[in-house]
């Protein structure tokens, strides 16, 4: 009904938009003729584990945003409705960076949407996140990213927390000053958009730094599983388990 769709916390009218437009230059051979969305983890394309994460939440409605071998992603995924989603698809002439793509996508998405990177294997509340943010932009708040603790946090973008809030969000820094750092996942509002220039950009090195210095950006910590796939080691490690 229409009134379920309007009511807070329905996640019915909500799209993820998946950055899925990477090659795995740093996989040698593994991702010589594969998209990285499409490298098997666990004998499935890290992809569809994406897919679950997003319909954990309720969410059926998926922009991806695809370049590299795009024909390949298309060809396995389609319409998405054998997943059980409604797909359309941004493709990137060129590459556009984290946060590029977001500008082809914007009249997709209108409302607070979900973002993610397809690389890594991410076991986070999803729902609970969404739930979270909703409370943190009654304070003006725009985005909200998902956090985990590593022990070596050197080459991830890492946060420094007041509150809920981050503060500092620093990319691959020498002396982190936190092992908290960002797990590819974030709950944005469209306004977000606004932000993102033309061509190439990085949500990570662009975006978040204006966002963390307008006090508009928030931090979820969680505890589940979080497993990279952007390297042979890592990747080797994700099938492992």
């Amino acid at each position: 009904s229409a009134v379920g769709g309007a009511l807070e916390g329905s996640e019915r009218e909500m799209k993820a938009y998946l950055l899925a437009g990477g090659k795995g230059s740093r996989l040698g051979k593994i991702g010589e003729d594969t998209p990285k969305a499409m490298l098997q983890v666990q004998c499935r394309p890290l992809l569809e584990h994406q897919f679950d994460l997003v319909k954990s939440a309720g969410i059926t409605d998926v922009v991806l945003a695809i370049g590299y071998l795009a024909h390949r992603i298309k060809e396995h995924v389609g319409d998405g409705s054998r997943f059980g989603l409604k797909v359309s698809y941004v493709v990137e002439k060129e590459p556009l960076g984290t946060a590029g793509g977001l500008r082809l996508a914007r009249q997709e998405l209108t409302e607070t949407f979900v973002m993610m990177n397809t690389d890594e294997l991410k076991d986070v509340p999803l729902r609970e996140m969404i739930n979270a943010h909703r409370m943190y932009t009654r304070a003006g708040v725009l985005g909200t990213v998902a956090l985990t603790h590593v022990d070596d946090p050197r080459k991830f973008g890492v946060v420094r927390m007041k509150d809920d809030r981050i503060v500092e969000f620093l990319e691959k820094p020498e002396n982190p000053p936190t092992n908290l750092i960002n797990a590819g996942l974030y709950v944005l509002e469209p306004g977000v958009i606004d932000e993102v220039p033309r061509g190439a950009s990085s949500i990570e090195r662009d975006i978040f730094q204006i966002l963390t210095l307008r006090g508009q950006l928030s931090g979820y910590p969680f505890t589940g599983q979080w497993l990279p796939t952007d390297t042979v080691e890592k990747y080797d490690s994700a099938n492992v388990l």
